[in-house]
């Protein structure tokens, strides 16, 4: 179990036939009743977050699945091995353009709590997105650290990325829309077409609003 977790969190092995790799594992009945959020689901926010950064060709979650595990079903997240004193506040500009794409996706998926940890550099200078629970709730809750671009134009390719996604989650008739169907609400899922629908109307990376726009603590 690893410590200091909001939820309950376990690094676990998985393993198939001679192979095993390490990932981790977070059951929905160690989850922490939140106000703003709907009891049990933070496992299903985790796979939808996946499914999405996958369906915009982004590649910034780690893998991530549901599965019945020893305390139950929960989300399964292959571990990124990282240097642990390395975060958003350490990068420096050597990831500039990664973030460029994290930041607008945490806003496509109402990111509420992307402390600076969240962040993982891996292999190649890559950067992962995980602990993407506090996602897709239908009320406006980015939180983040990044805030680097805001006012900005998005860049065009992303834009580019973003709107065939949104073709795809409004045909309910396409695998995408109905994967995360399986994981969202139908309101979770509209609203999150609504956030892109802005984005591609503004073109402009958004900026802190009032209230709260950061999390705590921030790494």
């Amino acid at each position: 179990m690893i410590r200091n977790s909001s939820n309950y969190t376990f690094l676990v092995t998985l393993t198939h036939e001679k192979v095993s790799a390490l990932a981790i594992y977070k059951p929905r009945r160690g989850e922490r009743p939140l106000w703003d959020f709907p009891d049990n689901t933070l496992a299903d926010r985790e796979r939808a977050s996946f499914v999405l950064s996958e369906a915009l060709g982004w590649g910034l979650v780690p893998p991530t699945a549901l599965r019945d595990g020893p305390h139950g079903i929960g989300s399964v997240q292959w571990f990124i091995p990282h240097d642990p004193s390395e975060n958003y506040f350490t990068f420096g500009d050597r990831v500039h353009a990664q973030l460029k794409r994290i930041a607008l996706f945490d806003c496509i998926t109402n990111n509420a709590d992307r402390k600076g940890g969240h962040l993982l550099l891996g292999d190649d200078e890559r950067v992962w997105c995980i602990d993407n629970g506090l996602t897709f709730n239908q009320a406006h809750k980015l939180r983040t650290v990044i805030w680097d671009f805001e006012g900005e134009e998005i860049p065009g390719p992303l834009l580019a990325d973003v709107r065939d996604v949104r073709d795809h989650l409004c045909d309910e008739s396409d695998p995408l829309h109905r994967t995360m169907a399986a994981l969202l609400s139908p309101g979770e899922i509209s609203t999150t077409v609504h956030r892109i629908d802005r984005v591609l109307k503004s073109r402009r990376y958004p900026r802190p609003g009032g209230g709260a726009n950061y999390p705590w603590p921030p790494v």
